[in-house]
């Protein structure tokens, strides 16, 4: 494999992202968590000349953080798939990232876990407004349920820190 210097437009793809973002979402009840309404706040920024996208997320409830994590994108050039590594509030470290590939307007992503199947799909609207939908299910089940989901409006094209 031949060592890439320069981001390929799959790698660029993923500047959709980047930017100031905020959002309104709708929290699924779950084992972690009741159901809701929620807010967001989101700023992610290229990373190594382009090659990854570093998002940070935080989900505000009854006026109180209730979630937060960082999402590192990437595109796996040998396997043609983007890659997706969260690590948020919950704890659990991630097996293996999320996998999938973008068609059109949208992305979906899949991770397996010994607990279950989650499936994200993010859906541009326009550059600057786009939707996602988390849902799970569970290991040994075929039946899939919201986790959460939400429509986001880009507030700013540049990055802001949310640590």
């Amino acid at each position: 494999m031949a060592f890439q210097s320069t981001p390929s437009a799959a790698h660029r793809r993923l500047n959709a992202f980047a930017g100031v973002w905020e959002g309104e979402e709708h929290v699924a009840a779950s084992a972690w968590t009741t159901e809701g309404q929620a807010s967001a706040e989101l700023s992610a920024e290229a990373l190594f000349g382009g090659f990854f996208l570093e998002q940070r997320y935080r989900q505000m409830r009854d006026g109180a953080v209730s979630f937060e994590a960082r999402n590192l994108f990437g595109f796996d050039g040998s396997e043609q798939a983007y890659k997706l590594y969260q690590f948020d509030t919950v704890g659990f470290v991630p097996p293996s990232p999320a996998s999938g590939e973008w068609s059109d307007n949208e992305l979906v992503l899949t991770k397996t876990s010994p607990r279950g199947t989650q499936r994200t799909v993010f859906t541009f609207e326009n550059e600057d407004r786009y939707r996602m939908g988390v849902s799970f299910s569970p290991a040994g089940s075929d039946t899939w349920q919201e986790v959460v989901s939400g429509i986001y409006r880009r507030t700013s094209p540049t990055s802001s820190n949310l640590s």
